[in-house]
């Protein structure tokens, strides 16, 4: 099996090392190089062949916010954001932009090894036990914006699709959601890829992004 290509990005030399430390214990997954801001990671991915980038968002020069609408504009590597709740409240930008999830600091080696995978997989990772409150903290703290009808794509899903999408927004597993509505996980499956086909959406992330924005679920 080849080796997940990771490429660090992250101002603070030593949360680097340390990433890369961990990292180094996993046969499933190798550094090809590190960066210190974004305009560093874009000029890296151009000539190191990439599959994930784990990504900061506060960095001088170009933050972690513009350099993952780049990599993602230009259907780049999958970008996983490591950040600290706390402070970064760019972090829904980052994913409405394409970014393929996001892990807290304090995330366990084991489980963010695992988040690499599951994001090279073509899957999203959204810290599933407190993505509602991160999620809705989030969309709190945006800068106002002008409001908007909501999306008419929002007509295609059936009751059931949009039940299944209020769930998704929680941060329920498939399986969870399963046991919740009294389905199998592969009727959960089902809908949760024609959820994605109808409303022209690459993953998760984007289908709880689009049920905050368009009233499907509240924060809170």
């Amino acid at each position: 099996m080849t080796a997940i290509r990771v490429l660090l990005v992250d101002d603070q030399e030593l949360v680097r090392t340390g990433i890369r430390l961990v990292l180094r214990r996993e046969s499933a997954i190798t550094v090809v190089g590190e960066a210190a801001d974004g305009k560093q990671a874009l000029e890296l991915l151009a000539e190191v062949e990439t599959d994930v980038v784990v990504m900061d968002i506060r960095m001088p020069g170009m933050d972690g916010l513009e350099a993952t609408e780049r990599i993602c504009a230009k259907a780049g590597p999958k970008v996983l954001i490591l950040t600290t709740f706390d402070l970064d409240d760019y972090v829904f930008g980052a994913l409405k932009s394409g970014a393929s999830g996001f892990l807290l600091k304090d995330t366990g080696p084991q489980a963010f090894a695992e988040a690499i995978k599951t994001v090279h997989r073509g899957e999203s990772v959204l810290a599933p036990s407190a993505t509602r409150l991160l999620v809705s903290h989030f969309v709190a703290h945006q800068p106002s914006r002008p409001a908007h009808a909501p999306d008419r794509r929002a007509e295609l899903l059936s009751r059931r699709e949009r039940e299944v999408l209020a769930e998704i927004a929680t941060g329920q597993s498939n399986a969870e959601i399963a046991a919740r509505m009294f389905l199998s996980e592969g009727t959960v499956r089902t809908h949760v890829s024609h959820i994605l086909a109808k409303l022209g959406l690459r993953d998760r992330v984007q289908a709880v992004i689009f049920a905050f924005e368009n009233g499907l679920t509240k924060p809170g």
